[in-house]
Parts: C-alpha cells; sequence; structure tokens
C-alpha cells in the first residue's frame, strides 16, 4: 500500500503542476480530477490493495491523456510558466546529477557573495571505447533554488556577475571550458558599485576575447541579465524555456500604457508573449540559438534523471564541436564531418577521445569563429536599400583602404620613425654636415606621412592644442530660441536661479542655466553643428534601416512615423568628422528616432563604425543623446546586439583604438550593459541620467524607493561608472584634450 500512496501523491503534485501551467484549476477535466483525487485519499484505506490499484491505474491514465493534450497546445505564456515553478530542474540539481563532483566556488548557500549566482570547479566523465575519461570544466549559473527566497529568484546582483568574471579568468589561465547556464529573470537593477548595467557590460568585454571553449545553455534568459553569463561559442535551449528581451508583463506593461502599481490584463501579457517569439523553437529559428535540447513532456523537472543523462551528453557534445572547429588535424575534420552525418542521434559514446586543451593557435582561430558567429548574427532583422552593385564596390572599396591604410600607418609610417630617429640622433652630434644631408630625407618623411588635409603647426603652438573660440549661436541656433517667454530653472528653489529668456538659454546660453549650470535638453543637430568643424561630417550607411522582423502589430506604423519625423532610417547615426583638426569616427543614438532605442539595424550600424575606425586608425566616439535602451520590438535579435556590438569595441581597442563614450539626458539599460558600459574613457553631459532601468522598474523589482539623484552623472561619478562630468559648452575642447591625451600610439595622429 505504501507504494500505491507514493503513486497517489505524485499524482497530487502532477495535478497541481497543470494547474499551475494553466493559471488555475478550471481547464479541461482538472476539477473533476481533482474532486477524484481528494476522494481516493480521504477513502484510501477503505479500498482493498486490488482495488486502490485500478483506481490509481485510471486515474494516472485520465491524467496522462490531459498532460498530452496540455503539451501539445502549449502557449508561450505557458512554457514561462513551466520554467518558474518551483518543480523545474536548478542548476545544483545539474551539477549533481551531470558533473561527477563539484566544488562551490566562492562560498555556499546564503554565506555566497550572491546565492543567486553559483560557480563550481566540475569534472564530467565520458566513456571512450569502455573506458572512463574525467575532464575538467567551470561551471557557472544562475541558481533559482527551490523556494529559497535569498537566491532572488536567480535575479543577479552585480557582485554575483563579478564573482562569475573573476572564475571566467581563472578557468581561461587553466584552459578549461566553461559552461554557462542560464536561469534568470533579468538582473537585479542597482546601481551600486560593481553597478547592474556596468557589470554586465564587463562580463560581456571579456566573454569576447576568453581564449577556451565556451557553452551556454538557457532555461530561462531575461534580457540583459541572461547575456552576463550568456555568450558562448555554442549557444543550446531547453525545449521547454524561454529567452526574451522582456519579461511578458514588462512589455505589456509598455505596450498598454500600464500605469504603475496596476497590472496589465492577462490576454494582453499572453499576446506579448506569443508576439516577442521567446520559445526555443521562434530563438532556432531566429538564429539566435544553435541547437534545442529536447525535454520530456511538460518540461523536465528535478527527478527527471534521464534527461539529466541527455544534457550531459549534449553538453559534451557542444565542447566537442567548438574544440574541434580549432583543430587543424585531417583526423578531428573527419570525425566533424560524421558527427554531422548523425545528424539528431547522438552517439552515446564518442569515438574518440576529444582533449578539450587548446594550442595558442588554436585559440586564435578559437576567437576568429566566436568573432564571425557574432558577426553575423541578425543580418535578416534590417535593411539596406542599395544595389548589388553598391555592394560590391563598398566591400572592394573597404579591401583597399585595408591595404592602404595598412600600408600608410603599420608599414610606411613606422619606418618612417625609425628612420627619423636614426636621423635626430645621428643630428644630435652636431654635424652640420650630416644635419645638411639628412633634412632632405626628413622632410621627404614628413610630407609622406602626412595626411591630407592635416594642418601645419601654428607658430608658438602645438599643433592640435591651440584654443579655438567659439561663439555659440553664430553656427548654428536651436528652434527652441525661437520662443519668446520664460523658463524656470528646476534648481531654483534650491539655488535661488532667476527665470531665464528662452532665446538667451538656448542662444548663447547652450542650453545651460548661468547660476547653477543645470544642463535644459537641446536637439542632437546642436552637436553637430557645434562639437564638429563645418562640412566636415561624412554619415556613411545612411539606408541601413529597421525593420519589424517579428511582424508585431503596430511597429510598422511606428516605424514609418519615426522615419517622417526624422528623415531617418535608424535611431543611430555613423558618420566621420573632424574635431580642432582630428578626425575621428562617430556613432550617435539620438532620441527623436523611437526614442534612441537599439535593434538589429542600430547594432550593424556601430559594428560597421567599429571596423571602420579600427581600419583607417581614427578615434571612435559614441555620443549617446539618449537611449532607451533595446528596442523590445525585435524580441532576442534586439538582445543579441549587447554581444554582438561589445565583440566589435574588444577587437577595435585591441587593436590600439581609442573609444571614448558621452552619455547625455537619459541613458539606460542594455546599451550601457554592454557596447557603452565597456568603454574604459565613459563622460556624461552635466545633468544627464545613467542606469540599468528606470525608477519604476527598480520599485517593482526591489519594493524599494530610490533618491531622486540615484541615476545622476554625479552619483555615477561617485560609483565610478564614468571618469568625469563635461559641461556642455566645453565639450569640445575636453573631447579634443581627451583625443590627445588617451589612446595608444596606434592611432593615425599620434
Amino acid at each position: 500500500m505504501e507504494d500505491l500512496r507514493k503513486r497517489l501523491l505524485k499524482a497530487e503534485e502532477r495535478i497541481t503542476y497543470l494547474g499551475w501551467i494553466k493559471e488555475g484549476g478550471e481547464w479541461g477535466n482538472l476539477p473533476s480530477l481533482h474532486e477524484k483525487f481528494v476522494r481516493l485519499r480521504d477513502c484510501f484505506y477503505e479500498y482493498s490493495h486490488e482495488e486502490m490499484a485500478e483506481e490509481i491505474r485510471a486515474f494516472e491514465e485520465s491524467l496522462a491523456f490531459l498532460e498530452s493534450r496540455c503539451e501539445e497546445n502549449l502557449t508561450p505564456m505557458e512554457r514561462v510558466r513551466i520554467v518558474r515553478s518551483s518543480l523545474r530542474f536548478s542548476l545544483k540539481d545539474l551539477l549533481e546529477n551531470v558533473y561527477e563532483d563539484y566544488t562551490e566556488l566562492g562560498g555556499e548557500e546564503d554565506a555566497n557573495i550572491d546565492p543567486a549566482l553559483v560557480v563550481a570547479r566540475a569534472s564530467i566523465v565520458r566513456r571512450v571505447k569502455n573506458k572512463n575519461i574525467s575532464q575538467q570544466v567551470m561551471v557557472i549559473g544562475h541558481e533559482k533554488g527551490h523556494g529559497e527566497e535569498y537566491r532572488n529568484g536567480g535575479s543577479t546582483k552585480p557582485w554575483g556577475n563579478e564573482k562569475a568574471l573573476r572564475y571566467m579568468r581563472v578557468a581561461e589561465t587553466e584552459g578549461i571550458p566553461i559552461h554557462f547556464y542560464v536561469f534568470t529573470p533579468g538582473a537585479f537593477p542597482v546601481e551600486e558599485y560593481p553597478g547592474a548595467a556596468q557589470q554586465i557590460s564587463r562580463n560581456l568585454y571579456v566573454m569576447a576575447k576568453l581564449r577556451v571553449p565556451l557553452i551556454a545553455v538557457t532555461s530561462e534568459g531575461g534580457s540583459g541579465g541572461a547575456e552576463a553569463v550568456g555568450m558562448g561559442d555554442l549557444r543550446l535551449m531547453f525545449s521547454h524555456g524561454y529567452y526574451s528581451v522582456i519579461s511578458p508583463e514588462g512589455a505589456a506593461a509598455i505596450e498598454g500604457k500600464v500605469k504603475e502599481g496596476a497590472k496589465a490584463p492577462k490576454d494582453l501579457v499572453e499576446s506579448c508573449a506569443e508576439r516577442l517569439l521567446i520559445t526555443a523553437d521562434d530563438n532556432l529559428r531566429l538564429g539566435t540559438i544553435d541547437r534545442v535540447i529536447q525535454e520530456p513532456p511538460l518540461g523536465a523537472r528535478r527527478d527527471d534523471f534521464a534527461f539529466f543523462r541527455e544534457i550531459k551528453t549534449e553538453v559534451i557534445r557542444a565542447t566537442d564541436e567548438v574544440v574541434l572547429k580549432t583543430k587543424s588535424l585531417r583526423a578531428f575534420r573527419a570525425y566533424e564531418l560524421k558527427m554531422k552525418k548523425v545528424g539528431e542521434v547522438v552517439p552515446e559514446e564518442p569515438l574518440i577521445d576529444i582533449s578539450w586543451e587548446l594550442n595558442s593557435d588554436e585559440a586564435r582561430r578559437l576567437l576568429q569563429f566566436r568573432s564571425r558567429k557574432y558577426r553575423q548574427m541578425a543580418s535578416q532583422a534590417y535593411e539596406e536599400k542599395v544595389s548589388a552593385c553598391s555592394l560590391w564596390c563598398d566591400a572592394a572599396r573597404k579591401k583597399v583602404a585595408k591595404v592602404y591604410y595598412t600600408f600608410r600607418y603599420d608599414i610606411l609610417k613606422s619606418q618612417h620613425k625609425q628612420v627619423k630617429k636614426v636621423i635626430q640622433d645621428v643630428s644630435g652630434e652636431g654635424s652640420v654636415l650630416i644635419k645638411q644631408v639628412s633634412s632632405p630625407f626628413t622632410a621627404a618623411y614628413d610630407f609622406i606621412s602626412r595626411k591630407p588635409g592635416d594642418r601645419p603647426a601654428r607658430a608658438g603652438t602645438i599643433w592640435g592644442t591651440a584654443e579655438e573660440v567659439i561663439e555659440y549661436g553664430d553656427i548654428y541656433t536651436s528652434p527652441l530660441a525661437n520662443e519668446d517667454r520664460t523658463v524656470t530653472c528646476p534648481n531654483a528653489d534650491k539655488h535661488g536661479c532667476k527665470d531665464l529668456w528662452v532665446p538667451d538659454l538656448y542662444g548663447e546660453f547652450c542650453g545651460v542655466c548661468e547660476n547653477c549650470g543645470h544642463h535644459f535638453p537641446l536637439e542632437y543637430q546642436w552637436y553637430l553643428r557645434h562639437l564638429f568643424e563645418p562640412d566636415s561630417i561624412r554619415e556613411f550607411n545612411v539606408e541601413l534601416g529597421s525593420l519589424n522582423p517579428l511582424n508585431f502589430p503596430g511597429l510598422d506604423k511606428k516605424l514609418a512615423a519615426a522615419r517622417a519625423k526624422t528623415g531617418r532610417r535608424s535611431s543611430m547615426i555613423t558618420f566621420e568628422g573632424r574635431v580642432m583638426g582630428i578626425d575621428i569616427v562617430t556613432a550617435m543614438l539620438y532620441s527623436d528616432f523611437r526614442n534612441g532605442t537599439v535593434g538589429a539595424a542600430e547594432g550593424e550600424k556601430f559594428v560597421r563604425a567599429c571596423e571602420l575606425a579600427r581600419i583607417k586608425r581614427r578615434p571612435l566616439l559614441s555620443y549617446v543623446h539618449t537611449t532607451g535602451g533595446i528596442r523590445i520590438h525585435e524580441g532576442t535579435l534586439g538582445v543579441i546586439q549587447m554581444p554582438k556590438c561589445t565583440m566589435a569595441v574588444r577587437e577595435y581597442i585591441d587593436s590600439g583604438g581609442l573609444y571614448i563614450v558621452v552619455y547625455d539626458n537619459n541613458s539606460y539599460a542594455g546599451p550601457v550593459a554592454s557596447f557603452l558600459g565597456c568603454s574604459p574613457y565613459q563622460f556624461a553631459i552635466r545633468s544627464s541620467r545613467i542606469g540599468f532601468a528606470g525608477p519604476r522598474v527598480i520599485r517593482d523589482t526591489t519594493g524599494e524607493e530610490i533618491a531622486p539623484d540615484y541615476h545622476s552623472a554625479r552619483s555615477a561619478l561617485k560609483r565610478g561608472h564614468i571618469q568625469g562630468i563635461w559641461d556642455r559648452r566645453e565639450f569640445r575642447r575636453n573631447l579634443h584634450k581627451s583625443l590627445m591625451t588617451m589612446g595608444g600610439g596606434n592611432l593615425y595622429y599620434r
């Protein structure tokens, strides 16, 4: 009878689970099944063993039929509820059942530096020709637990992601693969050091060039929090998991403009979950993951031991595939082809033992594959209205430019420096004759190395450092200055500021209060006219525009309205310009087009700007007039821009480039948590606001109120997230000073 009682209790768990998935017990014949369970439970000892066994068998058959019906018609939101169930397997379950043994690093349980993020040094055992072979890995992932509140449901705090980064570097030093497991609804939105956004960006920056195989497996992937430990050479996903730019509830709150404290309508939440294409099959089709790991019906639970064996096989196979791509031996290539022929049928025992250690050449190839992988992601999610001939010409022009600038700055200029040094050393002996002989050569090399358009040094000054007088209003006056009225400074009560006449405020005052220095917002055109020299701006990739890759209802009209309003095709402007004699490449996010949100088009334009700056040895400026984060209507095609753009930045900086970020107005979420926050030189215009999540999201997530200046530039500076605060009127001079004093010797003007 004890076995029958266990079966009955298991059936109760299954009924409860079905009710959780369907968000209530009224679906199908769940009510009648529940009534039957109560009757069997209460009258358990009134039946004989045979009678109770027959009753439970019939009950289990009815329950299994209902479960199969549910599995056949699972909605995206029901998959979200499956992932959020306390019965779902967690990272600890995987560590105990997939890996042979493990040692948790950084503390255990509630004594951990962040219990929502677990790091473990583990060994995984594989059988090759009837022999057990143990291989070491670093396992990093989110731990949701099974009801432990202190784990925050897998919502990682900044110091948890910092711990993950620390042990990523340990794994790289030891030369062992990293297995990432993503179980998070999103990062915990706090700005205290190291900061939610800034720490995610640091993780992405390091992961871009880790010289060990990276395998990422997603169960629940919520926005930027997932990307903190989600960059993989091979990206896997559980079949009942979800990977999304934002939670369905968050998307519904934005789409429905739900007031704070109110709940979004259930049908709107369901609709957003469906529109965002968050399921494993959706992401596989979009190309944001590489393979799906099939789960049992209605998702795997913590006691599905057969499923854990399958996970073990899959992660070993995935690591093998990544390693094999780096090998040059013909035998490994043949093995790779044989594995491809096998297809989805994974052999339980590999054909040969594959070492997961990489030598320097293999590690270099691994980084090349990783770069190529993320460079090609979301390439179908933007449009570029140019002819095939133009594309061919652009590609040819790029190749020619690469050869030209390599010859000019890597070969010719380095030789020029060496020859000039020898000439100076010899000339220093004071020989007039040698000076006369050497001067023509010096002049010739100066002429060859001088860039077209370079300004000669002024008398009594060092080239490029002379003060340039800027008369604001002579070059460009903001249209806001045309209104004949006064405005009150928001700091009037605190600092006693007088009312400001609009023509003065937006004219000669540059939108800055004379008394307290408060910066009123100005349109992005003001910066284009005042920051850069007249007629020096040359835009590129103008025809590259945003699309509606998910066919999200209403987005086409919104994009059309943004194009009509701005005359542009995306929220990013990329151009070459000159600042006080120095040519730079600039990527500008501006507010007029969908609040400066980033999607596939913006990500592609940014990557191309990085590539151009790298080829031409130009400094790269990211000026953020405003960004509202990742464009949620593009789903994970938007999220994937975080690692894609960070990869481009890392390659640019590694090549010796100078990358400067300047924030203005409001700068939040994904861009700050990736390709903006990873810059070593970040500055903010006074009165701007910088952060990971807005005040409402922080209140909803943490349940705590935040100070009015929580996201201010001054607070960001105190936390060490930025390196300085600039006055708008000094933007040009401060930028020029940075260009002259920062960066390595690879820049063209060094």
